[in-house]
Parts: C-alpha cells; structure tokens; sequence
C-alpha cells in the first residue's frame, strides 16, 4: 500500500493512560535515544528498556540498501500505540512508555524506531518492550520504502 504525502515536521503527544505515562513521537527529525531512556525514568522504576531500530544495509530480498523513508498517518498512529499500550497495560505492571518513530528519510544506521519502557521489575519491562515493537510494526499506519542503487520498493513490516 502507498501511502499519501506527509505533511509533518514534528508531532509530541502525551496520551493519558490511567496508570502509564505514555508519550508518543512521529518526527522527520533524528531520534534522541537519550532523551527516550530519560522520560521513562523515574523513582518508582526499577527497570527501563530501550530499543533502537536502526535502518541496515540489506533486507531478505537485498542488498546494497542505501536508505529508507518512512511516511505516516499521524492520527491513526495516534490510537493504535495508545490500544497497543493499553494491552500491554493490563499485560504487564508498567509505569511508563515512550514511542519515537522517525518520517521522511532515513540512511542506514540512523534509527528509525525507538520504544522505551520502564517497571518496577525488569521482565515486565523486557517483555512488554517486545510486545510494543511487534504490535507497532504490525498495527500501525507507519510505511517504509527501501532504496538501493537498483530502485526501491514499498515494503511490510515498518
């Protein structure tokens, strides 16, 4: 499916889950790894996780990828992290959760994707930081093209 144009530079929201602060990024800008470790902290959290999904030079049909670009339906985008985060709520004890997803252009090694999670334990905050990276990538309304030197394609699976 291609997307229609995206017309955003940047987009914060803060939802408001009853008992998860959740914050929510779509941006053309670089991610901030950092800035996404440091909003999931806090006293109570006895555990933060981090992933980072970072765009590679290969996919499972090719090689030589040289770059991607994302595009986005930020509403939508919107409501399906807050239900994905909310199933994860009632999944798991978590305190709070940031999503960052870049649009727009992306070169190999620059990160794409990053979901922080943190807990008062760590299996909750590993586990649910893997449920939100494979719901994000099935359910959201988040495209990616993959470039390389022999053309592009839009692909599954942003």
């Amino acid at each position: 499916m291609e997307p229609g144009k995206l017309g955003l530079a940047h987009r914060l929201h803060c939802m408001n889950e009853p008992r998860v602060k959740t914050k929510l990024l779509v941006s053309a800008d670089p991610l901030d790894i950092a800035a996404a470790a440091d909003s999931v902290g806090s006293p109570e959290s006895g555990a933060s996780v981090i992933f980072t999904g970072t765009a590679r030079n290969h996919s499972p049909d090719k090689t030589g990828v040289t770059h991607l670009d994302y595009e986005a339906y930020p509403e939508q985008v919107e409501a399906k992290v807050g239900a994905i985060v909310e199933e994860a709520r009632e999944k798991w004890s978590i305190l709070h959760v940031t999503v960052a997803h870049r649009v727009g252009r992306v070169d190999v090694g620059e990160p794409s994707v990053v979901v922080a999670v943190s807990s008062a334990h760590r299996a909750d905050a590993f586990e649910a930081a893997r449920f939100l990276i494979d719901e994000l990538k099935e359910r959201a309304p988040i495209w990616k093209k993959e470039h390389w030197s022999g053309g592009a394609e839009w692909v599954e699976g942003a």
